[in-house]
């Protein structure tokens, strides 16, 4: 049996090698792809088989968004616009990024902010309100929150105190 080489490894060694890593955990089609670069795979071999792995169900762009917008909300507390950035980069649609953003609760969502917010507000020793507030809109934008809803929930938070 003769094995087709490609780089360093065979065809259908990257093909069971990327299954493999798909079955595993959730990828997306740009994170796989670079991979099978890496492996040395020439570039029509490895959209052959991402193709094969699209048609079997290994890879799905719009499953990958749902879980990555879930799991980076979750547990990094992100918000949505550096999530979105994080999918851009990954070279996802817009509408598969849209999808992915759906799943997350506005409400969870909101919540997450005020607790970022109040978390940051715990460890500034500014008592000058302007610094205050500009620390905290910097934070807030930083972990990826809208500007709109930044603005509010400190305009709000700091009224309160």
């Amino acid at each position: 049996m003769r094995k087709e080489k490609i780089g360093q490894i065979s065809k259908s060694e990257a093909l069971r090698k990327a299954a493999f890593l798909c079955s595993a955990s959730e990828h997306c089609t740009t994170q796989i792809y670079e991979k099978l670069q890496a492996w040395g795979v020439s570039g029509e071999d490895a959209n052959d088989i991402l193709n094969r792995l699209m048609e079997e169900g290994f890879i799905d762009n719009t499953r990958f968004s749902r879980a990555y917008c879930h799991d980076k909300f979750l547990y990094s507390r992100w918000g949505k616009v550096k999530i979105t950035q994080m999918l851009c980069r990954l070279r996802l649609s817009n509408e598969e990024i849209t999808e992915g953003l759906s799943t997350i609760p506005e409400e969870d969502y909101l919540a997450a902010l005020d607790d970022a917010l109040r978390a940051k507000d715990r460890t500034l020793k500014d008592t000058n309100m302007y610094q205050r507030k500009g620390k905290l809109v910097r934070h807030l934008l930083s972990r990826g929150f809208e500007m709109g809803l930044v603005i509010d929930a400190v305009d709000d938070y700091l009224k309160l105190d």
